[in-house]
């Protein structure tokens, strides 16, 4: 990988925002990602040896097993602590202690946590590689890795592609993420489906303006308005636990539902993709239709976390 980016006095490279990988590296990770997927045996033991950690301070299934999957698969070992009531933080631990201490642990840390930034504020103090596997309603780096591998596998390309985020796009890290990296992709159209109160925030609007002043972005309130026009169509759950009270939740939480009937609108090579896990922003219904890759999508995910593992221990 291009050692040009976030590095610490450590030495170590860190995986902190989606934009720490340069397209080139994104298409390195994809092409081994991309031959992992056809020769597992040939990976299966490169990270034999090792040890990857994983805190999560914050619930999650997905994304730990994930990670846990992808190291196992390379053969390598996995240390967890998923519930940080069980851990040295209930007595008051620091974050920077608890990376400090980890690392003298393990090779490799995955960090998740509910305060935006704390991934950031990690990789300052982490003696190995520290991968952020979410933080607050910020970042979600190896989500868009996942995404980004997956609209490349079904469409053939990362360019002159119109892509429809839909759902919640104000608390959405995973929106925030994958945007923010398709804005440095050639071409691409942007359309923005929420209800006025989970609009995309304005900062990251900013930025995508700043990163490409010829973006083009178009906000819609109705997903008949958006979906005709998608190759990719990115539904998004409305998320409880970003919410300040559950009345404002229980207000939006069915704003947006895809169902067949809605889905016939869409083109007909269009994919539909979700982060996981869903609620009832897309009806079991939809899960037959050719279009619906998102569990294809978490098998991608495993994969090119594998890529990213391998990459970062140096491994291949």
């Amino acid at each position: 990988m291009n050692k040009a980016t976030r590095y610490t006095k450590s030495g170590c490279r860190h995986i902190v925002d989606s934009l720490d990988l340069s397209p080139a590296e994104y298409a390195d990770l994809f092409s081994l990602a991309t031959k992992i997927r056809a020769a597992p045996s040939e990976y299966a033991s490169i990270c034999h040896g090792r040890l990857m950690a994983t805190l999560f301070y914050e619930p999650s299934t997905r994304t730990r097993l994930s990670f846990e999957a992808a190291m196992l698969r390379l053969g390598g070992r996995v240390l967890t602590v998923a519930d940080p009531a069980t851990s040295a933080v209930a007595k008051g631990e620091t974050l920077a202690d608890t990376i400090r201490t980890v690392g003298s642990y393990a090779d490799i840390v995955v960090l998740r946590h509910p305060k935006e930034g704390a991934a950031r504020l990690a990789a300052l103090y982490a003696p190995v590689p520290l991968i952020n596997g979410g933080d607050g309603a910020r970042e979600h780096p190896t989500q868009t890795l996942t995404d980004m591998f997956t609209i490349q596998h079904f469409k053939g390309r990362l360019s002159d592609l119109t892509v429809a985020f839909c759902g919640d796009l104000r608390y959405g890290r995973t929106v925030h993420s994958l945007i923010r990296a398709l804005t440095r992709c050639r071409g691409m159209r942007f359309i923005l489906i929420s209800p006025q109160e989970l609009r995309l925030p304005a900062q990251i609007k900013e930025e995508i303006k700043a990163a490409d002043p010829q973006a083009r972005i178009e906000e819609v309130t109705a997903i008949e308005d958006g979906l005709p026009a998608a190759d990719v169509l990115y539904m998004t759950r409305i998320q409880k636990e970003r919410f300040f009270n559950e009345e404002d939740y229980i207000k939006l939480r069915d704003t947006y539902i895809l169902t067949p009937e809605r889905l016939a609108s869409a083109k007909q090579d269009a994919i539909v993709m979700h982060p996981l896990p869903r609620v009832t922003e897309i009806a079991a219904a939809v899960d037959s239709d050719e279009r619906a890759v998102y569990f294809q999508q978490a098998r991608l995910g495993m994969l090119v976390r594998m890529a990213l593992i391998a990459r970062l221990l140096e491994v291949i």
